[in-house]
């Protein structure tokens, strides 16, 4: 612990950062109470992937997720935070063979087991690299229970859920056309594509009838598929290819006759109304292949050359192959027409090529089943998922209204394989936990399973699933929130909700939060390609991990994305700034002040009165803002509550009686300031955990860390209206003299005479009262407060609620000027009267407002009108 009172002169937040965290996981402060009568709060984490460091969106989800631990454990709750990583298959393994690549090696040099051990290096590597981020985030994890999915445990869950599935016939295998990722050489769910419009054309052609009576025209975008086409199709309905449906067409260049089928899914209306059908390099076509029983021919190589099927273009890469098919075709008079055309293209989110359509067996789940089953928990409030906001349980429902089977098998090394076996002489299928008994005969298959597969069951498989005694399980499942971004709804959160009902029968957490996008200040998003990504550790070096999750944590609402600004982190750090030179001052003038001798029950002055107050109201506030999950609007109102109430108020104030004669004052403004000041570390813990420990070290306090101390909350013991009141009279007093100065350029340094006149006894106590207040912010040469004060001839004046301002014009500004001032000042007065007598002349506003809103108003003109009297007859003595 730091001593008191040495606080270092400079807010440096590296140096202030450097400690703490150490501090924090030593004395184990983020690990569970052992309390079983303290309420569990469990936080998910999206566990960040070993392909490298980082990023900004990563930063994002463990600030909201921090600053909802950090406030539930300073609550009471029994917080559990788990950490965690995720082996993300595609994208570790490209990396790892790229790595190989650089020193000369394939994965086959190394064969399946040898590249295993280096993935399982590379994973070492970069989970330290993760670990080191997350504590410079300062993110309050319980690290000793730290998972990774490719963990024995979460295996064992994986390979439970594996053949569940499978024997209540929800996994299945078969051959299906699928999305094919050339580079990687493996398979794709539908929400690892990435549609990105591309111009290309389409192509024309006619197919020749066997019989020589004509031909048929079809058009496609692909023409290297076509040799595959084992069809071409019509609608039963179209009158103009009646009489050609079950006679044969000439496949150009291959040959092959082919029949002309009928089918209602081809749209008479879109182009010739005739389609070729390639039912293993088409999704669409697969399905009316096999209602037509048509062969399926693969033309492709799964490294997307061109196969023995292709006949002379075997060999050449897939685009190489469809400029020579075109210029073939041209020749031989086949292809009439090239139509450019702009069309939507999926291309692979791990590699970034085009994905192709292509007919592989593969494994799938069943996914109707268990998305009805989802869909029914959304029925019933103590069942359902809560999404924040609330729009995004459309997004949800949407998506598993219509979902499709799910592809989970990935040719892959690094990642769960399938415990699926094969009989090496009988071809038998076996499914099971544990390898079949004659290992020999048996040879396993070759995949693993989908990344997404695993992290689907995190919630639960972290936790101990699906051993019966897991504690964790049993106190802290199902989890109170998930905070993620909306680009994983589908791959993520919709899995995790129907494996969580499927396997526990209970929703994997409760609310989960949803956050946007982090974009760069163009609004653009940001990416490797567009070179517009920032790295959170070069924010950190430069303002600090408070500074860094203020600004994540203020700058957007939930649901909406977020826009980078180097201008905001540094604004944030200026905050920081001030919160340092304000505790600062603030423990030179409590020096040698215990904790056990704060008193803040004896007599106050108004100040005082007034910052506890602020400070309860505060309190309630952020609390209930906390709750709702509105991070920025908390952030925002302690922000205020801070730099306004706090620094540029109340402390000033406070010098007043700090540097006064009254000792036993002196004593209570001194505990009121230690008060202040240590509850609002407090409640700024969770945005800025850093540098909130730090001060909270120097000040009296209880208790070994800021992260276990107590909550604030809001006390009506010392909620006291009336000095609420006071103090906003004597600012609005104090800010409309200063204004006045800055507007006619007269500096504080200057007094001037200041005459008051106020409304009632009940004003002119508060600011005989505040009378210090005045002096010291007004810089008066002369004060004067009265009821039946005579208007000072040639003054300046103000009319505020309560109360009247007179300041001599003598030796401050040009008469005309102010006569022009006041003009304006009338002119705005009236414009607010007629705009208030317009709406109480409205009989429908009358008549549908609440009656204390019709009041309001009236109160409000008859305000305006009084200050408008008032100006108009300073308006007249001034040029008399």
């Amino acid at each position: 612990m730091t001593e008191q009172h040495t606080m270092p002169t400079k807010y440096d937040p590296n140096e202030t950062e450097k400690k703490w965290y150490d501090y924090w996981k030593k004395g184990e402060f983020f690990k569970p109470t052992d309390d079983p009568s303290k309420e569990p709060y469990s936080i998910v984490i999206p566990p960040p992937n070993v392909t490298g460091k980082l990023h900004l969106g990563h930063a994002w989800d463990a600030t909201l997720q921090d600053i909802l631990a950090r406030t539930k454990r300073m609550q009471g709750y029994d917080t559990l935070w788990l950490p965690g990583m995720d082996h993300a298959g595609i994208a570790t393994q490209a990396k790892v063979e790229a790595r190989l690549k650089e020193q000369g090696m394939s994965k086959h040099d190394l064969g399946r087991e040898g590249f295993i051990e280096k993935s399982w290096e590379w994973k070492e590597e970069y989970a330290s690299f993760i670990r080191k981020q997350w504590a410079k985030v300062g993110i309050s994890v319980d690290y000793s229970r730290e998972r990774f999915t490719l963990d024995s445990g979460l295996s064992d869950a994986v390979t439970e859920v594996f053949v569940s599935l499978y024997e209540q016939g929800l996994i299945y295998r078969g051959e299906y056309i699928i999305n094919w990722d050339p580079h990687t050489k493996t398979a794709l769910s539908d929400i690892e594509v990435i549609h990105q419009d591309v111009q290309g054309a389409f192509y024309h052609m006619e197919y020749p009838l066997v019989d020589g009576t004509g031909s048929i025209k079809i058009a496609t975008t692909r023409p290297e598929t076509m040799l595959g086409d084992t069809a071409v199709a019509v609608h039963p309905k179209d009158e103009r290819y009646s009489h050609l449906v079950g006679k044969m067409v000439k496949l150009p260049i291959i040959g092959r006759e082919i029949p002309i089928v009928a089918d209602e899914y081809v749209d008479r209306e879109f182009g010739s109304g005739a389609v070729k059908i390639t039912p293993a390099h088409d999704p669409n076509d697969f399905e009316i292949g096999n209602r037509h029983d048509l062969p399926r021919i693969l033309v492709m190589n799964e490294d997307g050359t061109m196969n023995e099927n292709a006949g002379k273009y075997q060999g050449l890469d897939r685009f190489d192959c469809r400029k020579q098919i075109v210029k073939d075709l041209q020749e031989s008079g086949v292809l009439f027409e090239i139509e450019e055309h702009l069309h939507s293209v999926g291309h692979s989110e791990r590699s970034g090529v085009v994905v192709e359509p292509y007919l592989s067996m593969q494994w799938f789940v069943k996914m109707q089943p268990l998305a009805e089953e989802s869909l029914k928990m959304q029925e019933h409030e103590d069942t359902k998922v809560t999404f924040v906001p609330e729009r995004f349980e459309g997004t949800y429902t949407r998506w598993m209204e219509n979902i499709r089977d799910w592809c989970i098998s990935r040719q892959l090394w690094w990642g769960h394989r399938i415990p699926a076996w094969y009989h090496k002489e009988t071809n038998e299928l076996y499914v099971g936990k544990e390898a079949p008994q004659d290992p020999e005969n048996w040879v396993q298959d070759e995949d693993v399973l989908d990344t997404w597969f695993s992290s689907a069951l995190w919630p639960f498989s972290t936790m101990g699933w699906p051993n019966e005694d897991a504690e964790d399980l049993e106190r802290y499942y199902p989890t109170d929130v998930l905070v993620t971004g909306y680009d994983i709804i589908y791959f993520w959160v919709s899995r995790m909700i129907f494996q969580g009902k499927a396997f526990t029968n209970k929703r994997p957490f409760k609310d989960v939060l949803i956050h946007g996008l982090i974009r760069d200040a163009d609004g653009k998003k940001m990416s490797k390609s567009l070179g517009n990504g920032v790295d959170p550790q070069e924010v950190i070096d430069k303002y600090g991990a408070d500074s860094l999750r203020f600004f994540l944590a203020t700058g957007s609402t939930p649901g909406n994305d977020l826009r980078f600004y180097w201008e905001k982190v540094e604004s944030t750090w200026n905050f920081g700034n001030k919160i340092w030179n304000a505790s600062r001052f603030a423990l030179m003038n409590m020096e040698g002040l215990s904790y056990d001798e704060i008193d803040i029950t004896k007599e106050k002055t108004i100040a005082d009165k007034w910052i506890l107050t602020r400070l309860g109201q505060t309190a309630e506030t952020v609390t209930r803002l906390l709750d709702s999950y509105e991070f920025g609007e908390a952030g925002r109102t302690l922000y205020s509550f801070i730099w306004d109430d706090v620094c540029d108020w109340y402390i000033e104030m406070a010098k007043l009686t700090l540097y006064g004669e009254d000792e036993e004052a002196k004593a209570t403004t001194r505990s009121v300031l230690a008060y202040v000041l240590d509850h609002t570390m407090r409640m700024l813990h969770p945005f800025m955990p850093f540098i909130t420990e730090e001060i909270w070290q120097y000040l009296p306090h209880q208790g070994e860390s800021i992260t276990v101390a107590e909550w604030p909350l809001f006390t009506s013991e010392f909620y006291d209206l009336k000095a609420l009141q006071d103090m906003e009279t004597l600012k609005t007093l104090i800010r409309s003299i200063r204004n006045t100065r800055s507007e006619l350029n007269v500096p504080m340094s200057k007094q001037i005479e200041l005459f008051i006149r106020p409304a009632n006894d009940e004003t002119k106590a508060c600011l005989e009262t505040g009378s210090a207040y005045i002096e010291k912010f007004a810089n008066p040469s002369k004060l004067v407060i009265a009821n039946d004060l005579e208007t000072p001839e040639k003054a300046m004046s103000h009319a505020l609620t309560g109360m009247e301002i007179f300041m001599p014009l003598a030796g401050l500004l040009d008469l005309d000027a102010e006569i022009a001032r006041l003009e304006k000042e009338k002119e705005k007065l009236t414009k607010e009267v007629e705009r208030i007598e317009k709406k109480l002349s409205n009989q429908g506003f009358v008549a549908k407002a609440p009656a204390q809103v019709v009041e309001e108003e009236k109160k409000k003109k008859a305000d305006y009108e009084s200050k408008r009297t008032i100006v108009m007859e300073r308006i007249a003595e001034l040029s008399a």
